[in-house]
Order: structure tokens, then C-alpha cells, then sequence
């Protein structure tokens, strides 16, 4: 599983990188067949000082891309938001394959 973090309009710092990474990896004990995780960390209106962390996820797994985009007022609560709305996802997707 690959895994890439993209932080845009802003640096983000290993204390945010790091959770991120700590909780991707458990992504795999729920899907074994996940190809590549796509994660984008966004800033949204920086210019009007309305600082709105904006956490995207994207799952590719095979013949399937999955795509959750939460939005709240910290990246962690964004990211975990986004993460448990996938996890779901994924559920979803692996009930149906075994049906």
C-alpha cells in the first residue's frame, strides 16, 4: 500500500504527519488489496481569515476508487472524520464482494 500526504496552502508539521501515518496504517488490517491512499490536508478560504481545515482521503483498490472529504475547524478532526467515513466505505465494499 502506498501511502501520500499532500498538504496544500500550508506546511504541515510531523505532529500532524505523524497521526496521519499512524492511522492510514491500520487501513490494511480492513482491506487487504488497497493499492494506493491519497490523503490532501487543505486550507479553504485563506483569504477571507475563515480557517477551514479541509482533510480528503482517496482509496484505490481494485476496480474501485473511494473519496470522502470532510471539513471542520482542526486537520486531526478532519482527518479522523474522513478516515472513519472510508473505513465504512470499505466495509461496504468487501460485504459486497463476499455476497
Amino acid at each position: 500500500m502506498t501511502v501520500n500526504i499532500h498538504s496544500l496552502h500550508f506546511d504541515a508539521d510531523s505532529k500532524l504527519l505523524d497521526h496521519v501515518n499512524k492511522k492510514i496504517s491500520k487501513l490494511s488490517s480492513h482491506h487487504d488489496k488497497i493499492m494506493t491512499v491519497d490523503v490532501y490536508l487543505k486550507l479553504d478560504n485563506v483569504m477571507h481569515q475563515i480557517k477551514d481545515k479541509i482533510a480528503e482521503i482517496r482509496v484505490k483498490i481494485p476496480k474501485r476508487e473511494l473519496f470522502v472529504k470532510q471539513t471542520t475547524k482542526s486537520f486531526e478532526e478532519s482527518f479522523d472524520m474522513a478516515l472513519d467515513s472510508v473505513l465504512v466505505q470499505i466495509k461496504r465494499v468487501k460485504e459486497k464482494q463476499f455476497a
